[in-house]
């Protein structure tokens, strides 16, 4: 039951933000940068619902991401709807649905609003706008390093230099072989290691490599379960030491496997993860597209480019080239955004695959990163001029001055308080309106009124219709 005396709660709710007009105008510049640097390159835009089928997560992005991040509810039709997290899926279904009509390669772009049920923190938030750039039908490392180089544009548009950020790149297919390849582990194992390692910057070390252990030991036990004398209770004390030497091996294999992978985690450079890896395969398909991204975005000009093995992306989709921009102020700890190639994620609406590249910009970090770096843009007045009225009756001849004045690209603002002048030149002053016309009877009388500089004071008399000179 609702109670009607309770006063509501003028708090928005938890991890959502209200955008009051100076915030909203902050906004719109990062708006502004975001369709800047899209059209430059000529990518169209598109958009779509925020309401999605929650299989359509579960597909793409994994349950995780229904079951602890999602906005997931039943709607009155018993189907079970998703607030999207992300947008990814959603242009891939849009593609998917229309592939046969469509003219490829497709350079698209978004700007959608996307929900996450995440504990708020410095540039995370439940709820968010985020630049979503994706690249279809192009199979080249070429669109690989297009779209990085927009990335880097849209951050330097922000306002940061070159010494600001790194730009750090790893590739799915080289984490693949390394983790099923060289440590011969199976898919789940491959996957909850991979899940891991993109975390490994947020943990202590000896708390990832108590994960790395549990995780190696448990797909060694999986694949020794049906073959392991396993004794009980009544077992022969010749049982029992079998038992005991194959645990004993079993632990020597798991640390040996853990120093290797510790190893190659912590490498120091692209040259020095390389030389770790089994010399017949350096030349492994991953190894060979980071070396191209890395050159070709050199090339460019974009030399702040590093390999980071640890750099995973946490969604199940990528295939390829994954990479991420971080602001190497200790002020913003955290990725400001990536994204990577998703090769086969078309294939899940029954279609062939299509080849996709694409990444995404949130907005909140962006206004942080603007805010470290004393970016912020200006706000700008909202308005040319205000008109200010001595009298009521003098109301509709001002009005017309201002339509007239809008109709030849002035933005005017009329004072309709019927307040006291000084009180509304005053108004206009905060407002930071950089003139005034005061309109009583004598202006309306003669056509001559007198604009005012508010900043030095200068006045200028001029018939009306002569403002805008």
């Amino acid at each position: 039951m609702i109670n009607k005396d309770k006063k509501l709660n003028t708090e928005a709710y938890k991890g959502v933000r209200d955008f009051f007009p100076a915030d909203m105008a902050i906004e719109k510049s990062i708006f502004d940068i975001w369709r800047n640097v899209c059209n430059q390159y000529g990518y169209e835009e598109y958009n779509a619902s925020v309401l999605e089928p929650a299989e359509l997560y579960i597909a793409k992005s994994g349950e995780e991401i229904i079951n602890e991040q999602t906005y997931t509810f039943t709607d009155r039709g018993d189907r079970e709807v998703t607030l999207r997290p992300e947008m990814t899926p959603t242009v891939a279904r849009m593609v998917a649905a229309r592939k046969r009509e469509l003219l490829f390669p497709l350079r698209w772009f978004s700007i959608p609003n996307l929900f996450r049920y995440e504990q708020p923190q410095r540039g995370r938030v439940r709820e968010h706008w985020q630049l979503n750039v994706d690249i279809f039908g192009i199979n080249s490392i070429n669109a690989d390093i297009e779209a990085i180089n927009m990335a880097y544009d849209i951050t330097r548009a922000y306002g940061l230099k070159d010494t600001d950020f790194e730009i750090r790149i790893n590739n799915r297919k080289l984490m693949n072989y390394v983790t099923r390849d060289v440590f011969g582990l199976d898919e789940e194992t491959a996957q909850k290691i991979s899940k891991l390692i993109d975390k490994k910057g947020k943990l202590k070390p000896e708390v990832f490599e108590q994960g790395l252990r549990l995780a190696l030991l448990g797909s060694v036990d999986s694949k020794s379960k049906e073959t392991r004398p396993f004794g009980g209770v009544n077992s022969s004390p010749q049982t029992l030491k079998g038992i005991g030497e194959e645990i004993s091996i079993l632990a020597d294999s798991i640390d040996n496997m853990v120093k290797k992978f510790l190893a190659l985690l912590n490498s120091q450079n692209f040259e020095e993860f390389t030389t770790r890896l089994p010399q017949t395969k350096e030349e492994h398909v991953g190894l060979k597209e980071i070396r191209s991204v890395i050159q070709g975005l050199e090339g460019l000009g974009i030399t702040n480019v590093r390999f980071d093995q640890t750099l995973m992306r946490g969604f199940d989709y990528y295939t390829g080239i994954v990479f991420e921009i971080f602001d190497l102020n200790p002020i913003n700890k955290r990725s400001v955004f990536g994204g990577g190639r998703y090769d086969d994620l078309l294939s899940l609406f029954g279609n062939e695959k299509v080849s996709a590249f694409g990444f995404g910009a949130g907005d909140v970090i962006a206004r942080d990163l603007m805010e470290t770096y004393k970016t912020l843009p200006t706000l700008s007045p909202v308005a040319d001029m205000a008109i200010c009225v001595i009298g009521e009756q003098n109301m509709p001849y001002s009005l017309d001055l201002a339509q007239s004045l809008r109709e030849k690209g002035i933005r005017v603002i009329v004072d309709i308080t019927n307040k006291k002048l000084g009180d509304q030149i005053g108004y206009a002053d905060k407002k930071g309106i950089p003139k005034v016309v005061c309109i009583g009877d004598e202006e309306v009388k003669t056509g001559k009124v007198k604009v005012k500089t508010l900043s030095s004071g200068d006045l200028v008399v001029v018939n009306s219709e002569d403002i805008v000179k």
